[in-house]
């Protein structure tokens, strides 16, 4: 899966020159993120304090407020678009190199779905590794950039037990976001075998109907049809239920954690301690270090649908190299 286009000297430009423009933007954007959070708090501390300001100095804010957005959005814009060609660049590479193994292997040992493995399982995979990758590296650029700062703001902090604790929000940000990657490791754990086994019902489904096509005498029957879309209604309704769960827990976990930095933070606003400006960029600080270390959480459920294409692939590799 991976050495077919970073082991290749065919590809070696493509894999390590694309890789090392992606990393550049990724730094960029959180860069000109950690301006952003900056000009949260001279924004929001001139709003609060409204008539002792020029209208002028509102406009300046805004001013700044664009130098940083527009760049943002256009390097995130190229971004993406460059994405997608490596992603499927690496597709490219990961097919013709299965296609030409596969084109040996004797009819006695034939995989199951070949061909969906072939032309869809390879894309997804290399989409959803190369999506996830990214996100798991610009949470790690985030962490770099923006704990230092939560750990400044924590100062802030007016609660008893918090206050007396040395980079309080950091430490809450941490706790909180593995506690609940623990929970969600548990509330999910049944969801990569359901993933996998919809996917060989998908498939035999599927096979069913593109022999149908050449074939409608000896394949396409309705009693078939009927059979293998039972199994398919069957396998679904699993995986809907545990999703169903699995879905409460984390969108109960996302709408807490918007409150948790207004909820520590929030006496000192009242107390004088801090100013609304602060306070946003705690807010905001927060939320991007959570996010980093919730990274696996808000992506569980893709994460799911990566092990199971892994180990549809896997197999696919043990039959082709048989």
């Amino acid at each position: 899966m991976f050495a077919s286009f970073y082991k290749s000297r065919e590809w070696a430009v493509w894999a390590y020159g694309g890789a090392v423009f992606l990393l550049l933007a990724l730094f960029l954007q959180v860069e000109l993120t950690v301006k952003m959070n900056e000009w949260y708090g001279s924004f929001y501390n001139i709003l609060q304090k409204a008539t002792e300001h020029e209208v002028a100095e509102l406009w300046a804010e805004m001013l700044k407020f664009a130098k940083i957005a527009f760049p943002y959005v256009i390097i995130a814009t190229v971004t993406s678009y460059f994405t997608r060609i490596y992603t499927f660049k690496w597709r490219e590479a990961m097919t013709f190199s299965y296609v030409s193994r596969w084109q040996k292997v004797d009819v006695d040992v034939e995989v199951e779905g070949a061909s969906q493995r072939i032309q869809e399982d390879i894309y997804r995979f290399a989409r959803i590794v190369e999506s996830l990758g990214l996100q798991v590296l610009r949470a790690i650029m985030t962490l770099i950039a923006f704990l230092p700062i939560l750990w400044g703001l924590s100062s802030g902090v007016d609660i008893a037990f918090f206050k007396d604790i040395p980079g309080s929000l950091v430490w809450v940000a941490v706790v909180v976001s593995l506690g609940g990657l623990v929970i969600s490791w548990f509330v999910g754990i049944k969801l990569p075998g359901l993933e996998y086994n919809n996917q060989k019902v998908e498939a035999a489904f599927r096979k069913e109907l593109v022999y149908a096509e050449d074939d409608k005498v000896n394949y396409g029957k309705t009693e078939t049809i009927v059979e293998l879309f039972t199994g398919l209604r069957f396998n679904y309704n699993r995986l809907f239920l545990h999703y169903g769960y699995f879905d409460i827990w984390v969108n109960i976990f996302e709408q807490f954690m918007v409150i948790v930095p207004y909820l520590i933070m929030g006496p000192g606003l009242f107390s004088g301690l801090i100013t609304l400006g602060v306070l946003v960029q705690v807010s905001n600080a927060f939320s991007r270090v959570r996010e980093s270390f919730s990274i696996f959480i808000a992506n569980w459920t893709t994460i799911t649908e990566l092990r199971s294409i892994h180990k549809r692939l896997r197999e696919f590799e043990v039959n082709i190299n048989y």
